[in-house]
């Protein structure tokens, strides 16, 4: 059973509320219906005014006024991220007609970041043809991470494996395995890897000792297991995934948003009805 039936059959089991503010869009329509019908969640509606426990959730997060916090909530993304802080809503899922930024930008003023994350950030899920299953991150979001962000996109992503798959068992990948190379950029996966204690993490590595249990035992590293792989740069995680879809026949699925203390799914301005029930039940597995 791979992670998609497993995250439809959780969501049957427990359907859970999710608030659509693109809810005028047609894709939305029939993704709300199918979603209904199916007994995969429960959509709510969001308000045409904000209400007071909105207000006082944002008030709460942020510490604004209410004149400003009232302004602020005239915005759909703003009200359906309030109901979400207000647990009026367990995720939202946006994104349909509005840019990646302004979704974070709701998420992270209303919702909030989750504990040791410094920034919102995004995974794929990396579905292959052998059964293996992991979490690539960051591969659409952070551009050049600094350590204390890199360890955050960690954090957020550990999170994800843990929900998702089961586990999670985190490689930071670089050139270098340990102290076998040397640079700014293998400092700056060292230093994030210094800040993830608690965390089931190697690092710096190199992927394939990360993925390969002989190959961790010849460079002198522990593991050879990881299903999240932590890439240094935007340029390495965007390349990675692309690659694998194109060479190994991975289905990537995604990116998905991660970091926010409640769970948020930013869509694809082109995605199409199935891709908006998948995206919806996968976002609500992982609250």
């Amino acid at each position: 059973m791979t992670v998609l039936d497993r995250a439809y059959d959780a969501a049957r089991a427990a359907p859970r509320r999710v608030v659509f503010p693109e809810a005028q869009d047609e894709r939305i329509i029939e993704a709300a219906r199918r979603l209904t019908a199916q007994g995969l969640a429960t959509p709510v509606r969001i308000p045409d005014v904000a209400s007071a426990a909105h207000v006082a959730a944002l008030m709460s997060v942020r510490g604004i006024k209410e004149s400003l916090a009232r302004r602020m909530l005239e915005k759909p993304l703003f009200r359906a991220a309030a109901m979400v802080a207000a647990n009026e809503a367990d995720a939202m899922v946006a994104g349909a007609a509005n840019p990646t930024r302004r979704v974070i930008e709701a998420a992270g003023i209303v919702i909030g970041m989750a504990q040791g994350v410094a920034a919102p950030s995004s995974f794929f899920l990396m579905v292959f043809p052998d059964g293996r299953e992991l979490v690539f991150a960051d591969c659409a979001v952070n551009v050049a991470p600094d350590a204390a962000e890199l360890a955050g996109i960690a954090r957020a992503s550990a999170r994800s494996a843990q929900a998702l798959l089961g586990a999670a068992r985190v490689a930071m990948l670089s050139f270098s395995t340990l102290d076998s190379g040397a640079g700014p950029s293998v400092d700056l996966v060292r230093d994030a890897v210094a800040l993830l204690d608690g965390l089931d993490v190697v690092g710096p590595v190199q992927a394939d000792a990360a993925l390969s249990a002989g190959i961790a035992v010849k460079k002198g590293v522990r593991g050879g297991d990881a299903n999240v792989l932590i890439f240094p740069t935007l340029d390495a995680g965007n390349i990675g995934y692309k690659l694998c879809q194109q060479l190994a026949g991975a289905q990537a699925v995604g990116p998905m948003l991660q970091g926010f203390r409640r769970p948020v799914c930013d869509l694809s301005r082109g995605a199409a009805v199935d891709d908006i029930v998948a995206a919806t039940v996968l976002t609500l597995a992982m609250g």
